[in-house]
């Protein structure tokens, strides 16, 4: 039973998002994409535990970037860890999870795979600690994280993903006990949704679908976001009145800003071994 969240939608986004819809084709998998939200409150109900293999499982058949297979996930079953990795996200919802997952990027292993084969880990020639490899990972994490996301939500289950985990890199890294070569990327929380929250309005295919080649018209550009920005506040101002959001591009120009970001940045991988700047 949902308890919470739920409001209704302006009209004309009612409107433009049903007619929207019926344009697509539909399937079981189609369906859970495009109905994809994220649930920020849980039923406090266990998941079956063949439920979480099987959602691992589909994690695992992401594809993966050279068959390095270059990242792990580590669930969190310890409810104090949980408690703390949902301070270091200032989101106490996180310990409410039925599960919680954080996937790491992780180069640590094929280092001990290569130093065992004779690679010299600590000479000039090895490379998997560098730029590239380090994007490389983190895109295969965050593949095997949505495909274990849409698993879950076709099983009836809420997802959140979560960057907040990465608001105290350091943190998280001694939590975790993360060796040299990984780095984290993303958390999941997954359980059962006490809520059901509107989908989010979406950007105007115009500004971010092209053909061929990149549409940089700036002009053009803000006239088609215009009418999203009215959107945006709607949907926010629905969501909570109490607390208003402004307009889309009004956030944008906020978080251009933010210093905030820096503490996130990629200085706490050299930390761990990363050359990126190689």
């Amino acid at each position: 039973m949902f308890t919470h969240g739920v409001n209704p939608l302006p009209l004309f986004w009612h409107r433009r998002h049903t007619e929207t819809m019926t344009e697509y084709m539909h399937n079981p998998t189609v369906d859970v994409l495009l109905d994809r939200r994220s649930i920020r409150a849980f039923q406090q109900e266990p998941i079956d535990p063949q439920i979480l293999t099987t959602i691992e499982a589909a994690a695992q058949h992401a594809a993966s970037s050279q068959y390095l297979n270059d990242w792990s996930m580590i669930r969190i079953l310890d409810h104090t860890l949980k408690q703390q990795i949902a301070e270091v996200g200032h989101q106490p919802y996180i310990a409410d999870a039925a599960a919680l997952y954080v996937f790491v990027l992780d180069e640590y292993r094929n280092a001990v795979i290569a130093r065992n084969s004779g690679v010299a880990v600590d000479s000039d020639e090895f490379t998997l600690n560098n730029s590239y490899r380090f994007s490389q990972a983190q895109n295969d994490a965050v593949l095997a994280l949505h495909a274990m996301e849409t698993a879950a939500e076709s099983l009836g289950l809420g997802c959140v993903i979560l960057g907040s985990i990465l608001n105290d890199v350091p943190r998280l890294i001694e939590l975790m006990k993360l060796p040299e070569y990984t780095y984290p990327v993303l958390g999941l929380a997954i359980g059962k949704p006490a809520q059901q929250p509107n989908l989010k309005p979406r950007l105007p295919r115009s500004v971010q679908f092209f053909d061929n080649a990149y549409n940089s018209d700036p002009e053009l550009m803000l006239q088609r976001m215009s009418e999203f920005n009215e959107e945006v506040h709607q949907y926010y101002d629905l969501r909570d009145a109490a607390h208003p959001v402004p307009t889309y591009d009004a956030q944008i120009a906020q978080k251009a800003v933010d210093q905030g970001v820096l503490e996130r940045g990629l200085g706490h991988a050299r930390a761990q071994g990363f050359d990126i700047e190689r």
